[in-house]
């Protein structure tokens, strides 16, 4: 298992930073290779985001020096969205079918998490955001077709898309992590403008769906003073609270968007107008 480290910064650090320094410290790339677990640690309220993909041989979610736990969900709670070929997930020996876009929401206290495809010439890919929990909530399998189902944006602003709620109060119950998927509609290329923030909880995207000759600019930084970082197919970045989150791509796309924080309401955000962004 590959196990990255990143720490939590001042948002007043991040105004002087070049390209290399802002993909340091919020891109995350290498996501998925084949018959590997690569995750990444942010400070920021201790996420874990990265990929399993299992190709000819299953793999296990192991605890780590850094996790300090006997388990990997000794402490914490999982979410996990499939983007890739039909795969199977076994928590504590009960095994869940993922066909692709399948989610699945797993309590803290489960002890052995075992993942793997279906089938080696179209793998299972693996998506995962992790966080601390304070109390265990029951495993979900959650089909594309359960996750609370959203239409919204417009053609006439570019930003027509469907967003599916995954891990959330109303599809189950969970400690604190939220998680989900947008897709962007054809023909629309904005995700999230109008801008907003929320100081309760910070964000990791995954962005997919993205053809090899196309990128998105993920908008990020205070309001006053936005930066941006160019992300390609399956590349992921971390959103502290203090920051914007928007994107504008050369296509339309898709993006997983998962949340960890003390509040789990989705609308609790302060609004940017987009005539005050600089």
């Amino acid at each position: 298992m590959k196990f990255d480290v990143r720490y939590a910064n001042h948002p007043a650090d991040s105004k002087g930073y070049d390209t290399e320094k802002l993909r340091r410290h919020y891109h995350i790339s290498n996501i998925f290779e084949p018959d590997s677990i690569n995750l990444t640690y942010s400070h920021q309220d201790r996420i874990i985001a990265g990929g399993i993909m299992p190709v000819k041989e299953a793999l296990v979610l192991e605890s780590c020096k850094e996790l300090a736990a006997p388990y990997f969900l000794a402490r914490r709670e999982l979410g996990a969205i499939n983007i890739g070929g039909p795969g199977v997930i076994i928590v504590d020996g009960t095994e869940y079918k993922m066909d692709p876009k399948d989610g699945i929401y797993v309590g803290m206290g489960a002890k052995e998490l075992v993942f793997k495809s279906l089938d080696q010439e179209n793998p299972a890919k693996f998506y995962m955001n992790s966080c601390p929990a304070h109390r265990t909530c029951p495993t979900v399998h959650i089909p594309m077709d359960k996750a609370r189902y959203n239409h919204l944006g417009s053609q006439e602003t570019v930003n027509e898309r469907i967003l599916r709620q995954y891990v959330h109060p109303a599809v189950c119950e969970s400690c604190q992590l939220s998680m989900g998927m947008t897709a962007l509609l054809p023909g629309n290329v904005w995700n999230t403008m109008p801008s907003h923030t929320h100081e309760r909880r910070m964000e990791v995207y995954l962005y997919f769906d993205i053809a090899p000759d196309q990128a998105v600019f993920h908008m990020m930084g205070q309001p006053s003073e936005t930066r941006h970082i160019v992300m390609h197919n399956e590349e992921a970045v971390i959103s502290p609270s203090w920051s914007i989150h928007s994107g504008v791509g050369t296509a339309n796309y898709t993006f997983i968007w998962g949340m960890c924080g003390e509040n789990q309401d989705f609308d609790d955000m302060d609004g940017i107008p987009t005539a005050e962004l600089r």
